[in-house]
């Protein structure tokens, strides 16, 4: 078994190099444009009014129950300074969702630090995969954690490999840094820690089976090395969740919310469960009503094809076996984790994924020189680009086509386009206050259920909560079952000469789809109403500037 791949020369991985940078820009070009286009989802808005907090007040408290931990918010400062925002009505969705962006991208950029282990060409056909993958195009635009978790898994484990190849203290440390930064990002990183443990012993059993000189390995590793590693990943994870120890409390809690998050593993009641095939199905293929067809099943096929490579009895020279081993393991069990976990949320297979695309390069490198004699190796060549090609495509229509469409198997109760209905209503109304800050928008849903409303709100004097309040403002937003509560607050507790006051904001309709199985009624205050209907219509004014009707 080889322990260490053949080098590539130095000339040949500068240019691997040098095409891994060019598929990173295609990347970044994937994932930039028009972040603005998709609604804000529920978690989104919750990650940024958090954010929001910090920003403001400079404070951070994690809190062990909810939200995951603060390195999405702490990354997020950065953007927030560059646009110099000081408030949560300053922020914008570039100035958040650009965070997972540069780490998606980052990612992409990251097979460099592979090129020795799993070959040139399999380094920079994975990163290819990865900047293709219509769910990592989708969720790399998404401001929540997995991009960062996912980004920093791959740095633990390219840079211990790193380590074990070269015995630098340099990447020993940077490996104990990306592991605190795991921590630090979101609780479930002990399913990828986990994983990669059992991947490592698996690795070390059959090296020693092999005989001793496998155990050479492990030569060169000092004992004082890991240590300074260890201690680099609880320093940075302890210096994030204490708030830079401002809040000693937060580094207790990073360990006591696994109490929290077990009970939830474990298939508590919710929404989020579902069956283990979830994910699986979610790749292989997934049609819905008149929707297109999704799959990612070319990187399945191709990661089994990798695996594969294991057992030939002569593997490419260019190509680690430990390595391989590793990250077959290691994505075997991670994918069986959380496939075997009831509570699932679709972008918690991003780091299996990810495991899948290292070897789906590989698969696809082998396959090609497999096939070399007599040209078969270019045809099967040309059919990989064309599937490649139509990843990209799936990822065009993802994130730009159906984006928010629940026919997209990567959109998740996801608010829906006509949240844009509602803040055109708002603008407007808030174009004829006296001081459009000042006014008073208030959004009622059971169960919080109004949310992303603070974010398309922040502008305003908002108020959102699950219950009536006891004031009602010019401008209320409420779920169909609080439809009746308002009626009879505004008709049976509001003396006579005020019942009145309130019509509907919307006349045709008057609700909107808010989210999956969640309406939203609008009503106004009828001097609000009033105030806004004597503005003169813009067309009445183009037709007196002309002379002439407009068409």
């Amino acid at each position: 078994m080889r322990l260490r791949s053949s080098a590539p020369s130095r000339e040949g991985a500068g240019l691997y190099f040098v095409l891994i940078l060019v598929i990173t820009f295609g990347a970044l070009a994937l994932r930039l444009p028009r972040l603005k286009m998709r609604p804000m989802h529920t978690d989104e808005a919750v990650h940024a009014q958090k954010f929001a907090d910090l920003l403001e007040a400079g404070e951070y408290e994690y809190d062990r129950r909810e939200y995951h931990g603060p390195t999405l918010n702490y990354f997020t400062l950065v953007p927030a300074w560059l646009q110099s925002a000081e408030n949560y009505a300053q922020l914008t969705e570039l100035t958040v969702r650009i965070v997972p962006v540069v780490f998606g991208v980052l990612l992409v950029l990251a097979s460099t630090l592979m090129v020795r282990g799993l070959g040139g060409a399999g380094a920079a056909v994975g990163a290819a995969f990865t900047a293709v993958s219509p769910a990592f195009v989708f969720y790399n635009r998404y401001y929540i954690q997995e991009s960062l978790l996912v980004f920093f898994t791959f740095a633990a484990i390219a840079c211990a490999y790193r380590y074990v190849r070269g015995k630098s203290l340099g990447w020993a440390l940077a490996a104990g840094v990306s592991v605190g930064l795991m921590h630090a990002t979101k609780e479930t990183c002990i399913i990828a820690l986990a994983s990669m443990g059992l991947a490592l012993g698996v690795v070390l059993v059959f090296l020693v089976r092999r005989g001793k000189r496998a155990a050479s390995l492990l030569i060169g590793v000092r004992p004082v090395h890991l240590v300074l590693a260890a201690g680099a990943a609880l320093l940075v994870s302890a210096l994030f969740y204490s708030s830079f120890f401002t809040h000693p409390r937060g580094i207790l809690d990073s360990y006591l919310t696994y109490g929290t998050y077990f009970g939830r593993a474990g298939g508590e009641q919710s929404v989020h469960v579902h069956p283990w095939y979830y994910y699986l199905r979610m790749l292989l293929f997934w049609k819905y009503a008149d929707g297109p067809v999704w799959t990612e099943a070319l990187i399945l096929v191709l990661a089994v094809v990798g695996v594969g490579t294991l057992f030939r009895r002569r593997c490419r020279s260019d190509i680690d076996r430990s390595l391989l081993g590793f990250l077959a393991v290691y994505t075997v069990a991670m994918t069986v984790a959380y496939s075997a976990i009831p509570y699932k949320t679709p972008w918690c297979f991003l780091g299996f994924l990810h495991g899948m695309i290292l070897l789906a390069g590989v698969g696809a490198v082998s396959l090609v020189r497999w096939f070399r004699p007599g040209g078969a190796g270019i045809a099967v060549a040309v059919v990989l680009v064309v599937a490649g090609l139509h990843l990209l495509g799936q990822a065009l229509l993802g994130s730009y086509v159906y984006s928010s469409d629940s026919r997209n198997p990567y959109v998740y109760g996801h608010t829906t386009d006509e949240i844009f209905t509602v803040v055109e209503e708002v603008r407007q109304y808030a174009s004829v206050y006296e001081d459009p800050c000042d006014l008073v928008v208030q959004a009622v849903c059971t169960g919080h259920d109004f949310w992303p409303l603070p974010w398309y709100f922040r502008f305003y004097r908002a108020g959102c909560s699950s219950r009536l309040p006891e004031t009602i403002g010019p401008l209320i937003f409420v779920s169909e079952d609080l439809e009746g509560a308002l009626n009879h607050k505004l008709f049976s507790e509001t003396p006579r000469e005020e019942q009145k006051m309130y019509m509907y904001v919307f006349e045709m309709p008057y609700y909107i789809w808010f989210r999956p199985g969640v309406k939203l009624f609008g009503f106004v205050r009828k001097d609000l109403w009033d105030q806004y209907s004597r503005q003169p219509d813009p067309t009445e004014l183009l037709e007196a500037y002309h002379g002439q009707p407009t068409e």
